[in-house]
């Protein structure tokens, strides 16, 4: 199979021009299926639809997610639909293949009282205190993703009004309200910390490096986690967890399903319908606990 696969490598790489990291992902699960080939004693000609099941099968048992799987699949299809369209094979054995469910796990979230105590627990008198407090209230107030808080520029922010404008995935734009606590850590950083740390190669990012520079998302998720040890949370804390908090605290408050989705700038319902599951899980929690049969 190694001629078959470094041709479609090359497809990939010339004719589509996918990423080098698209490339790798593709390259090993081409690999491991040639290995499960070979170790089988078979041909590329031998494979149908049950053999590349049974292959898919012997790949979640070895631990591969749902989500992995799903990703393997598709891998499968285009490499086995470009093997048929150049005549290589009679047939695509790998079409009837069906993904597999996604896994329903619910997003994690935190109660109202630890994301209180991390968010008091940051002394705005030590040095970055104020950008640190800033970032993380707005990471709750708002329900922002973590590339959305580090793109978050000065033009960007109504401070009078309330309101960010966040381009988000697709370059899609909303418009998010940020509450009243989240809005004067803000002000309070830009005021009194973030013209220390301009420099001559700032841009007009909100949040700013020591060096002047714009935060990368591995130093924000950096940041999240020392605060959060900090304050003796022993959880894992990263930034995406307070857009789950955010977004299931709003859930818990009676807030609409529909608004909460134009927060978080989801294009799909579905996709925040995931936060039901979550308040359903907290109410049957409830319901054990205190009702006399639960």
């Amino acid at each position: 199979m190694e001629k078959e696969i470094d041709g479609f490598m090359m497809f990939l790489a010339t004719e589509r021009g996918l990423s080098k990291a698209y490339q790798l992902s593709v390259r090993q699960t081409l690999d491991a299926l040639a290995t499960w080939v070979s170790d089988r004693k078979t041909s590329l000609e031998d494979l149908g639809t049950d053999e590349l099941s049974e292959f898919l099968g012997i790949r979640k048992t070895e631990g591969l997610s749902t989500a992995s799987l799903r990703i393997t699949m598709v891998h499968l299809k285009v490499f086995f639909r470009w093997l048929a369209g150049k005549g290589r094979l009679e047939m695509d054995p790998a079409e009837p293949l069906l993904s597999p469910r996604p896994d329903q796990s619910l997003p994690e979230t935190m109660n109202r009282e630890t994301v209180e105590r991390l968010l008091e627990s940051i002394d705005l008198t030590e040095p970055l205190g104020r950008r640190d407090r800033a970032m993380l209230e707005m990471f709750y107030a708002s329900g922002l993703r973590l590339s959305e808080l580090c793109g978050l520029r000065l033009e960007s922010y109504d401070s009078e009004e309330g309101f960010l404008r966040v381009t988000g995935k697709g370059n899609k734009t909303r418009i998010v309200p940020v509450g009243g606590r989240a809005r004067d850590a803000v002000e309070d950083y830009v005021r009194n910390e973030r013209a220390h740390l301009v420099s001559k190669k700032s841009s007009s990012e909100i949040f700013l490096s020591i060096r002047g520079g714009r935060l990368s998302p591995d130093r924000v998720r950096q940041i999240v986690k020392e605060r959060a040890a900090r304050a003796g949370i022993e959880s894992n804390v990263y930034p995406h967890l307070l857009r789950h908090s955010f977004a299931t605290h709003l859930l818990e408050g009676g807030a609409d399903l529909r608004v909460i989705q134009e927060l978080l700038g989801h294009a799909d319902i579905a996709t925040t319908q995931i936060y039901t599951h979550v308040d359903g899980a907290r109410l049957k929690a409830v319901h054990k606990r205190f009702h006399p049969r639960g």
